[in-house]
């Protein structure tokens, strides 16, 4: 079974941003989200989209199931299944000590929130950490991405 074991960090400085050897743009929205579980739909771009279904995290690993998905059913699940407009944001890729981290940057109501974040073979596997990188946020359920997406759809709200 498939495992999402990650580590995730606020970002405390600009020097990251020297690094990144690629970037795309996201799109996210929830379909469901249950006693921890969430489905998911992404777009990579324009001209990518994913279905991902997860479950209930362990410690900071839980199962992940990712599928590609014709982006005319991506649009559809996002515009008519979907719980608000989609989450936006930058993922920043970088290699840091031979170790691959992202960084998201989001956009419109959460701009300004930069989450580093490296994938690990195992709970316990050691990493070198960055200069730029700042507190630890893995377990604070403030920075999950269910937790964005609520903040970003109350700012909307506010503002509308």
């Amino acid at each position: 079974m498939p495992r999402e074991i990650e580590r995730k960090f606020l970002v405390a400085s600009e020097a990251w941003r020297d690094h990144v050897s690629h970037r795309v743009e996201l799109r996210d929205g929830v379909i469901a989200l249950r006693d921890g579980c969430k489905v998911r739909v992404r777009f990579y771009g324009d001209a990518q989209a994913t279905l991902s279904v997860k479950g209930p995290r362990a410690g900071m690993s839980r199962d992940e199931f990712e599928y590609a998905i014709p982006c005319e059913d991506a649009l559809a699940m996002l515009s008519k299944h979907c719980d608000g407009p989609p989450l936006r944001k930058t993922r920043h890729h970088l290699v840091h000590a031979g170790q691959n981290w992202t960084i998201d940057e989001y956009h419109g109501a959460l701009a300004g929130v930069l989450i580093a974040e490296i994938e690990l073979a195992s709970e316990d596997a050691a990493f070198a950490r960055p200069a730029w990188l700042g507190s630890e946020v893995t377990y604070d359920q403030g920075y999950r991405q269910s937790a964005l997406m609520r903040r970003h759809r109350a700012a909307l709200a506010d503002s509308a």
